[in-house]
């Protein structure tokens, strides 16, 4: 299981002060690995460095959020993608989540809170999906166990039913 120390961040936004503000909150929340992108192209050039999560502004000059999104999922539809928009816009928050993002962070006084929260989600759900991929070897090795003990007992009855 990764921990956030071994995960790998993008921060995408145009806006300098916020990318700044963005990468501070998320070393102060435990992320060593963060990069940091001011358009949507540099982001899309930089994805063979596999990163975990991406948090994407909505409005850029070179392309929009939406954009970005598809050509990163269609890249890898594993990356966590956290789409951050400065507007309230429900249909843009619909087709985000529709496209794949796993949440939509609206530019407000308690954006930095939702990060934290989100962040805090994808760590659950990552944990879960490894687990459920990887069964821990504690189960498998009980599972053998009982197996075995099931099949030796089938050939004692067997043997002593003839």
């Amino acid at each position: 299981m990764k921990t956030k120390e071994k995960m790998k961040v993008f921060v995408v936004d145009d806006d300098i002060f916020r990318t700044y503000l963005y990468e501070q909150h998320l070393v102060n929340l435990g992320f060593k690995d963060i990069s940091i992108y001011h358009s949507g192209t540099s982001c899309l050039n930089a994805l063979t460095e596999e990163p975990d999560i991406i948090f994407l502004d909505y409005h850029m000059d070179d392309m929009n959020g939406l954009e970005v999104l598809q050509k990163i999922k269609r890249f890898n539809p594993n990356i966590y993608v956290v789409l951050i928009s400065g507007q309230q816009s429900m249909e843009v928050a619909v087709k985000s989540l529709k496209i794949g993002a796993f949440d939509y962070i609206i530019k407000e006084e308690e954006e930095l809170n939702r990060i934290e929260e989100v962040v805090e989600k994808i760590i659950k759900v990552n944990t879960l999906l490894q687990e459920k991929n990887n069964p821990k070897p504690s189960r498998v090795h009980s599972l053998v166990g009982i197996m075995l003990i099931a099949a030796i007992i089938c050939g004692f009855v067997y043997q002593f039913l003839q």
